[in-house]
């Protein structure tokens, strides 16, 4: 089994690391019916408005908030909350989100002890803030497993604008030409392309594979189809190098 030359991966969290629909669709239910104080119809509005259908709990999937950041969220709702600032809208969405639950893609620990047993260096990019980032990657027991994390909030930008990637490879010393970008919207692969690293896409999100092929240079079911494709040893199997290690984060 060959290996590529990859050196690390950057994650995208939402539709990557957790599967966006079961995650998401429960806050943006939660966040729309808080906004609206129980008022079903008003409810209704506010999700006709960030493209969710607040009746079947799904969003759709040219819906702006599948890539976008939670500035892009109080952009929308601030006009139908005047009462509001806009520190206050981007606080109590940020609040709403650190609660979202989280449903892993595929079993998320395993399957990043053996990236690094291998010696990959492995970082989060998302849109979404850095504070709840951080607070689903603690629940989720792997905050440990990442030597960057970053948000949109962070000081890097926000995808599809490169900055987020470009930060992880100089902050772990590997040339973007060695790093993975994964992600599900085209977001996450223009980002990649744009930093001049691979960019692999997985379907654990909204896009579907004819959306995304274009901009990948492979599309996968999910992350758990990664090894293989990289060319590992198989999940679980002991690594040729002495790895198992982890990347402190401060």
């Amino acid at each position: 089994m060959t290996r590529r030359d990859v050196g690390a991966i950057l994650f995208d969290k939402d539709g990557t690391l957790f599967d966006f629909d079961a995650t998401w669709s429960v806050w943006a239910a939660n966040l729309l019916v808080r906004l609206a104080n129980g008022e079903t119809s008003r409810a209704r509005k506010l999700g006709d408005l960030i493209g969710f259908d607040v009746e079947q709990a799904r969003f759709s999937p040219d819906s702006f908030v599948i890539a976008g950041t939670p500035d892009d969220l109080v952009d929308t709702l601030s006009p139908e909350f005047p009462e509001l600032s806009r520190t206050q809208l981007f606080t109590l969405i940020n609040n709403e989100a650190e609660s979202a639950p989280m449903a892993e893609a595929v079993p998320l620990a395993p399957l990043l002890d053996h990236f690094l047993a291998h010696d990959l260096c492995l970082g989060v990019a998302t849109n979404d803030a850095e504070r709840p980032a951080l607070s689903h990657l603690e629940e989720a027991g792997i905050r440990d497993r990442f030597a960057f994390v970053a948000g949109s909030d962070s000081g890097f930008g926000a995808k599809p604008a490169p900055g987020q990637l470009l930060a992880f490879c100089d902050a772990i010393g590997v040339h973007p030409h060695r790093a993975v970008m994964v992600g599900d919207s085209t977001h996450d692969l223009i980002a990649g392309r744009t930093a001049g690293m691979l960019t692999v896409a997985v379907l654990t999100g909204l896009a579907e594979a004819p959306v995304l092929a274009p901009h990948a240079d492979v599309v996968l079911p999910d992350i758990g189809h990664l090894p293989a494709w990289i060319g590992l040893d198989e999940l679980g199997a002991r690594p040729k190098s002495d790895g198992n290690r982890r990347v402190p984060t401060g």
